[in-house]
């Protein structure tokens, strides 16, 4: 990842890309800030990512530096939990920083439904 200054545009993500129409996406829903698409590779029948449209490298960065744009997401993943979920209940993971996961460091959250899920997840 390249440095940058939280919030601009980073020409070497993908999110940003797809989120300035510059790359493919199955775009699911979208807002004023923040864009829906489906994974590429689902681990759950419904996985869905949501991302703010400007780059933030996790959900910490995005709390801190733009709250709207993060009630923009969150307001984008109740609206998919609810529609994607309805039977069975939906699950939300943010994973921040390499050590919990993190592939992509463009803030995103995984929207996962259609199948049971376990606790402690692993």
């Amino acid at each position: 990842m390249t440095a940058h200054q939280a919030g601009t545009a980073d020409s070497s993500c993908l999110f940003c890309k797809m989120a300035n129409r510059e790359a493919a996406a199955d775009i699911v829903a979208e807002n004023d800030s923040a864009l829906a698409f489906r994974d590429i590779d689902p681990q759950a029948p419904s996985h869905i990512l949501v991302i703010p449209t400007a780059h933030y490298a996790d959900v910490a960065e995005l709390a801190v530096n733009d709250p709207r744009a993060c009630t923009d997401v969150m307001e984008l993943i109740a609206r998919i939990g609810r529609s994607e979920g309805a039977e069975t209940g939906f699950r939300t993971v943010f994973n921040t920083g390499a050590g919990a996961g993190q592939l992509v460091f463009h803030c995103h959250a995984h929207v996962l439904a259609g199948r049971s899920f376990t606790w402690p997840p692993g």
